[in-house]
């Protein structure tokens, strides 16, 4: 299991789960909202030109920009051919 954040572009990989940092976390409420929800398949389609900051991360079959430390608490199983 890696981070999504370190996932390398194009990579196939399906969600294992989302750290919680507290209770109520509304971060992760976020991601679980926006489809990072166990069982999902999840992809990078690319990175920002400075830092690799923000993340385009496929989900399905939409896109979403993420911060590297918003995917960096995403956890991910990368899927092998």
């Amino acid at each position: 299991m890696v981070r999504l954040s370190e996932l390398p572009s194009f990579t196939p990989a399906v969600v294992e789960t989302v750290e919680h940092l507290s209770a109520d976390d509304a971060i992760a409420r976020r991601l679980a909202d926006l489809g990072f929800v166990p069982g999902e398949t999840v992809r990078i389609t690319a990175s920002g030109p400075v830092g690799a900051d923000p993340l385009l991360v496929q989900v399905g079959f939409t896109r979403f920009a993420l911060r590297r430390s918003e995917a960096a608490r995403v956890r991910v199983q990368a899927v092998t051919p």
